[in-house]
């Protein structure tokens, strides 16, 4: 088996704020009844984090749940324990209607650093609330990046990550790089120049 290979070779980006691809990332999809304690059980074995709230996402070390969509989990490991996972899953709800599929090499995965200034270069590109009181760690929100599909939560105050589909991770790494460009400040969070 070939060592996984991250999409843009470990892309990174100094501006306003850090942006670098991370390495691939265990992840699988995870649909079904969100209400269902087989689903909640098979989820949270897993990984060993607490199941999310709507709009959450809950670690436990390196690997997470995070609530995608009223009916779906994505649920986090370590990427080369991936398979095993999704296999144990489809095991423990083999009597429950659920779909438990491995998404790893379909996805990419960015951080985003600097704190105020992270919140700004993802403000230029998502519809949605960043600022302090409105967007914190063990928050997670689907949306869109210009007109791509992305999901981000912070790892802890300074730190975003997000996800977004392979196919599409330059445009991305693309975009977070021309809004983090020095000299591209709005202010908005009170970080300027």
């Amino acid at each position: 088996m070939s060592d996984p290979a991250s999409a843009l070779g470990g892309a990174r980006f100094d501006g306003l704020a850090a942006i670098e691809e991370l390495a691939p990332r265990g992840m699988i999809t995870l649909r079904g009844d969100l209400g269902m304690t087989a689903l909640q059980g098979a989820a949270t074995a897993a990984t060993g984090a607490a199941f999310p709230a709507r709009r959450a996402i809950a670690w436990k070390g390196d690997r997470a749940l995070g609530w995608m969509s009223p009916d779906e989990i994505l649920v986090m490991v370590p990427y080369d324990a991936a398979g095993d996972a999704a296999a144990a899953i489809t095991r423990k709800l083999h009597e429950t209607h659920h779909l438990a599929v491995d998404v790893s090499d379909a996805r990419s995965v960015f951080r985003l650093s600097g704190g105020v200034a992270a919140r700004e270069v993802l403000a230029k590109l998502c519809p949605v609330d960043l600022s302090a009181d409105a967007f914190g760690p063990g928050q997670l929100r689907r949306t869109r990046a210009a007109q791509v599909p992305v999901a981000f939560w912070m790892r802890d105050a300074e730190t975003f990550e997000l996800i977004c589909f392979r196919s599409v991770a330059r445009y991305v790494f693309d975009l977070l790089s021309v809004a983090a460009a020095p000299g591209g400040a709005v202010g908005y969070f009170g970080h300027g120049a």
